[in-house]
């Protein structure tokens, strides 16, 4: 008598809800408890897996890939410490407002609640990852999982995109059960509401000096964006995540340092997909009669900015409603941006070497390729000094403003797009988070050129501790390897870079050699004035 089909595994029908998903690449460390489901990855075939050497790293990676792409980056980790070694990504993609999934196990289903010290238990791992996720879930049968896999893609990109979890028991993993895996759901999309788009053309009809400020839930939307920005003359003014939605080389592409010298005179402005920190954190000297209007899908963030007019909607909806209603196409201010642009920047030259560096990397960077910034002066003087030409190629942190998130999240930038360049900035301090990463990226063939600043310190640390504390400073003083060389150690090309003209040579030969590269520049701190003089409240700017 012939034998009946087996009913698939939990794992089966998670990597099946992937697979339906359109999800081609998973970033994972195994362990014990998710030995099953990299089982299944491996019979399944189709899915590239991607290792690393840190469950934080491999999170990244997933972080990486979403904040390129926009489509939801996969990683999985082990429970307990996996997931709390994975946080920092996953509290960073939830400030970036990422899809992100993070795929993990859970003790046994015997042992859940009883507080016996199971291996990688922790008091309650579903109520700590509902802290930092947008949603996540515990499912203790194979049959619950293809409806939970598909709501947590749609939790994940739909609305507000944030991370979200989703976690299978150990003995869980590997039961079958006769169940079919679920495709993906319809993504909530809210209707434009007329009223309020006609409240924001009224505010608008008098408004002289209108500004945007978009954010990264705006990337999507850059061509309604642009749209309105034309039929207004406003500028569009970034901070990090929507730098390139209008590129710097477009009249009304601003960068938060010229955005800020049209800022007094701004009467409507105008927020899309957009925290808007500048206007309540860094610029908070707001002008007089200021009106603010907010294009967000998000509804809490209408009362968060305490706006006068709020269009809860898709921005892409929202920006092309409102460019409609508002009144016809005002007198052209080409000439007078393109000169107050270039204005600001020479105001800014005083930043020093930064700036150079900057210039180096852009010369020889294509127009497609990808910045990927850091936490470090470089990485502060990028979101002003970099020029980025289309969304998604400068690709930040965000708030959170995670120390050493930048390597590892180039790897998933580029395992997302192999054929595209892709440059890391670091500090010296930053870079050693993930510099093990190294071997993930020669393993996998993640071509990153890694330029690493070496100053010897946590330079903006150390420069504020000077400032702050009457010259005292404290922990910031750093030993490092010889970086070329332990570049080449992992079998990447090691080289040094001592001038920005040098770094131009060393990127060239990087990018022609079709190898994971580090570009090693030593500099001395404190040359110039430290970036965040552009960055932080007026009153703070010394």
């Amino acid at each position: 008598m012939p034998m009946l089909p087996l009913s698939p595994t939990a794992a089966d029908l998670i990597v099946g809800g992937l697979r339906a998903h359109g999800v081609d690449t998973v970033f994972g460390l195994p362990g014990v408890q998710t030995y099953d489901l990299f089982d299944s990855l491996a019979r399944a075939g189709d899915i590239r897996v991607i290792g690393a050497r840190h469950e934080q790293t491999v999170a990244y990676m997933a972080f990486g890939y979403a904040q390129a792409t926009g489509r939801t980056g996969v990683y999985t980790v082990v429970p307990g410490p996996g997931v709390l070694n994975a946080s920092a990504a996953m509290v960073s993609a939830h400030g970036a407002s990422a899809p992100v999934l993070c795929l993990t196990s859970e003790i046994p289903r015997a042992y859940l609640g009883r507080g016996l010290g199971h291996l990688h238990e922790m008091p309650d791992q579903l109520a700590t990852l509902r802290t930092i996720t947008k949603w996540s879930a515990l499912v203790e049968h194979p049959a619950e999982v293809p409806d939970a896999v598909a709501t947590a893609f749609r939790e994940a990109a739909g609305g507000r995109p944030r991370p979200v979890s989703l976690a299978v028991p150990w003995d869980v993993l590997g039961m079958r059960a006769p169940a079919e895996v679920a495709g993906p759901l319809p993504l909530p999309r809210p209707i434009v509401d007329p009223d309020a788009v006609a409240a924001a053309a009224e505010l608008l009809a008098g408004a002289k000096h209108p500004m945007i400020m978009v954010g990264g839930g705006a990337r999507h939307a850059a061509a309604a964006v642009r749209a309105l920005a034309e039929r207004l003359q406003a500028p569009v003014v970034p901070f990090r995540g929507g730098r390139g939605i209008v590129g710097d080389d477009h009249p009304l592409g601003f960068t938060c340092v010229s955005g800020f010298e049209r800022w007094p005179e701004t009467d409507v402005v105008i927020g899309i997909g957009s925290r808007m920190e500048l206007s309540w954190f860094r610029w908070p000297e707001k002008p007089a009669g200021l009106k603010t209007i907010l294009l967000d899908i998000d509804p809490r963030q209408a009362t968060r900015l305490a706006a006068d007019v709020a269009i809860v909607a898709d921005a892409g909806d929202a920006a092309a409603a409102l460019a409609d209603a508002v009144s016809p196409q005002r007198t052209d201010r080409t000439a007078e941006f393109t000169a107050l642009k270039a204005k600001v920047a020479e105001r800014f030259a005083d930043v020093g070497p930064e700036l150079e560096y900057l210039r180096a990397i852009r010369d020889v960077l294509p127009r497609d390729g990808f910045f990927v910034e850091e936490i470090c002066q470089v990485g502060f003087a990028s979101y002003f000094g970099f020029e980025v030409y289309t969304p998604r190629t400068f690709v930040t942190c965000g708030h959170q403003g995670t120390l050493g998130f930048g390597y590892p999240t180039a790897l998933g930038v580029q395992a997302a797009f192999p054929g595209r360049p892709v440059v890391s900035v670091a500090g010296d301090g930053g870079f050693m988070f993930a510099a093990q990463e190294l071997a993930t990226a020669v393993q996998y063939g993640l071509n990153v050129v890694a330029v690493v600043f070496d100053n010897g310190y946590y330079g903006n640390v150390h420069l504020d501790q000077e400032r702050l504390f009457e010259g005292r400073a404290l922990g910031g003083r750093l030993h490092n390897p010889d970086f070329a060389r332990l570049a080449e150690t992992f079998g990447a090309l090691g080289l040094t870079a001592r001038t920005p003209h040098d770094l131009r040579g060393a990127l060239d030969k990087a990018f022609a050699s079709g190898r994971p590269a580090l570009v090693h520049v030593p500099c001395d701190l404190g040359v110039g004035a430290s970036p965040w003089k552009y960055l932080m409240p007026k009153s703070d700017r010394s």
